[in-house]
C-alpha cells in the first residue's frame, strides 16, 4: 500500500520499519514504527541510500533522552511519511486513517498505576523538552491507535498540556520555563514546545492553542534575540547558570521550531486567520538567517557558537540551519540563503580528503600532482575522517559535533546531530522536487552573493563576491 505520492524525479526502492522505545510516566513501553521509504540516489554529491541507513541506525540506537525521542519522531515523519508532516504541502491534520503497513505507536503498557492529572509523558528536569513527544502522541490518537491497542492517547497528550500551564514555571508575563527548578528559558524550547501547541490546537479545532503557540515564540524572542548580535539569539536566559553566546545549535532549533509552528499554521483551517502571525514567523526565520549565515566558516561549517571562531567547528547545527533554509524557500518562497546552505550540504556530503573551502567557493578533490593544503579546521576533519565521508564516519557518525548534554565542549557522538542530517536530506529532497527554486536565479542570489564559476583543466574555480 502506497502511503504517499512518490516524486517523480525519485523512486521508492525499498520499505522497511523502524522501531522507536520511550519510556513514559503512564506508559512502560512506546513503540512507533514508522513507514520507510528509501529512495535511490539521483543528484551529485548527495547521501546514498546505504549512507542515510546508517545515519539512521545510529540515531535509532543512540537516542535515549526525551528531546532526542521527539525529534527523531519527527525527521522520520519528515523524511519517510511526509504526508503527516506539518512541514509539507498537506493538510493539518492528517488522514484519520492509515495504511495497515504503518503504523504510528503500538505496543503500549501501563507503569504509572493509571495515575492521570498533570504530568510530562517523559520525566525529565526539563519542564519543555518531553512536549517534543507530544506531536507523535497526538498522531497516534488521531489515526486511531487507541482504537487498536486500547490505550489513551488523548489523556498523555491532555496531561502534558495541563504541566505546561499549570506545573511549569513562568515568567511574569506568560513564558513557560525551559527548566522545571527555576524560571530559566532556552532556545531549544521554540522546537519542543510551540509545535506540539500548535499541532495540538490544529487537530482539536481550538483556535487558542494556536495562538499559544505562536505567543510563546513571541515572548521567547523578546528576551532571547541580541539585537546588538545582528538578531542572533542567546542561549539561556534568566535564573542561574546563563549563557549569553550565540550558540549555533540554539539558533537552529529556534529557526526549525518556528517553520513548525509556521508549516502547521499555513495548512490548518485557521490559515487564513493568521496571517500576521505566519509573516512574523517567517521574518524572525529569516532574522536569525541574515544574522548567522554570514557567519559561515570557509569549510562550510558553523563554529558552536556561530560569532566566536576559536570555537570549534559543528556539523550538527549546520546541517539543521541548511534544512531550515530550504523548508524556507518551500513555505515562504523565501530564497536568500539556498547558495550557502547549499554549500553547507555539499561540504557534510563530501568525501574524505576533498578540500572545502567555500571563500572560494570551490570543493576540489585531492590529486597526487597537487600539494596538500596546509592545517585547517577543515583539513583537521578531513583528516580523522574515513575513505568515505569528510564528516561523516564509516559507522555513521556525522563529525564533528557539539556534545549534546554539555554545550561548550567537542563531543564525539550526538542523537540530535544523527536527526539533523536526516532533517536536511528530507528538506532538501522536497525543496529540489519543488524545482530547486533560488539554486541559481537572481532572486536567491540577491543580498547574498554573486559567483562566478569557470572550468579550467577539471578543476572548478570560483569567486565569491559578497554585496
Amino acid at each position: 500500500m502506497v502511503l504517499f505520492s512518490v516524486p517523480h524525479t525519485t523512486s521508492m526502492v525499498q520499505l522497511s520499519s523502524v522501531m522507536v522505545q520511550l519510556s513514559l510516566p503512564k506508559f512502560l513501553l512506546i513503540t512507533a514504527t514508522l513507514l520507510i521509504a528509501s529512495y535511490a540516489p539521483v543528484y551529485a554529491q548527495s547521501l546514498t541510500d546505504e549512507q542515510l541507513s546508517v545515519v539512521t541506525q545510529r540515531l535509532a540506537e543512540s537516542a535515549n533522552h526525551s528531546w532526542e525521542y521527539g525529534t527523531r519522531s519527527q525527521v522520520l515523519l519528515e523524511f519517510n511519511a511526509p504526508r503527516y508532516s506539518v512541514l509539507s504541502s498537506f493538510p493539518v491534520p492528517p488522514p484519520a486513517k492509515i495504511p495497515s503497513n504503518l503504523m504510528i505507536v503500538s505496543n503500549r503498557s501501563m507503569s504509572n498505576g493509571n495515575i492521570t492529572g498533570p504530568q510530562p509523558l517523559i520525566q525529565d528536569t526539563s519542564a519543555g523538552d518531553p512536549a517534543s513527544i507530544g506531536v507523535a502522541v497526538l498522531l497516534a490518537n488521531w489515526t486511531g491507535q487507541g482504537a487498536i491497542d486500547g490505550l489513551d492517547y488523548a489523556g498523555a497528550a491532555q496531561d502534558q498540556l495541563d504541566f505546561l500551564f499549570q506545573n511549569a514555571p513562568k515568567t511574569s508575563d506568560g513564558a513557560i520555563s525551559h527548566r522545571m527548578e527555576q524560571v530559566q528559558l532556552w532556545s531549544d524550547f521554540v522546537y519542543m514546545v510551540p509545535p506540539f501547541l500548535a499541532y495540538y490546537g490544529a487537530v482539536t479545532r481550538n483556535e487558542t492553542l494556536l495562538q499559544e503557540a505562536y505567543t510563546q515564540i513571541s515572548l521567547y524572542r523578546n528576551y532571547l534575540r541580541d539585537t546588538h548580535a545582528n538578531n542572533l539569539w542567546k542561549h539561556i536566559q534568566l535564573g542561574s547558570g546563563t549563557d549569553n553566546g550565540h550558540w549555533s545549535t540554539g539558533n537552529a532549533w529556534t529557526a526549525a521550531g518556528m517553520l513548525r509552528v509556521l508549516g502547521t499554521i499555513q495548512q490548518s483551517q485557521y490559515a487564513n486567520s493568521f496571517k500576521s502571525q505566519q509573516e512574523n514567523l517567517a521574518n524572525w526565520v529569516q532574522e536569525i538567517h541574515s544574522g548567522i549565515y554570514p557567519l559561515l566558516d570557509s569549510s562550510g561549517l558553523f563554529h558552536n557558537y556561530a560569532d566566536n571562531s576559536t570555537t570549534f567547528l559543528d556539523a550538527s547545527s549546520t546541517a539543521l540551519l541548511a534544512g531550515t533554509v530550504y523548508r524556507l524557500s518551500l513555505l515562504w518562497g523565501v530564497h536568500k540563503y539556498i547558495p550557502l546552505a547549499e554549500l553547507s550540504r555539499k561540504s557534510l556530503s563530501s568525501p574524505a580528503g576533498a578540500n572545502v573551502n567555500i571563500s572560494i567557493l570551490a570543493t576540489v578533490k585531492p590529486s597526487t600532482t597537487t600539494t596538500s593544503p596546509s592545517p585547517t579546521s577543515s583539513s583537521a576533519s578531513a583528516s580523522s575522517s574515513t575513505p568515505d565521508m569528510l564528516h561523516i564516519t564509516s559507522d555513521g557518525w556525522l563529525t564533528p559535533v557539539v556534545d549534546p548534554y554539555a554545550y561548550p565542549y567537542q563531543g564525539q557522538y550526538s542523537p540530535e546531530g544523527q536527526a539533523f542530517v536526516i532533517s536536511m536530506q528530507a528538506a532538501w529532497r522536497d525543496w529540489v522536487n519543488d524545482g530547486s527554486k533560488g539554486s541559481s536565479s537572481r532572486r536567491g542570489m540577491s543580498h547574498a552573493m554573486g559567483a562566478w564559476a569557470v572550468l579550467l583543466t577539471g578543476t572548478l574555480v570560483a569567486w565569491l563576491d559578497m554585496w
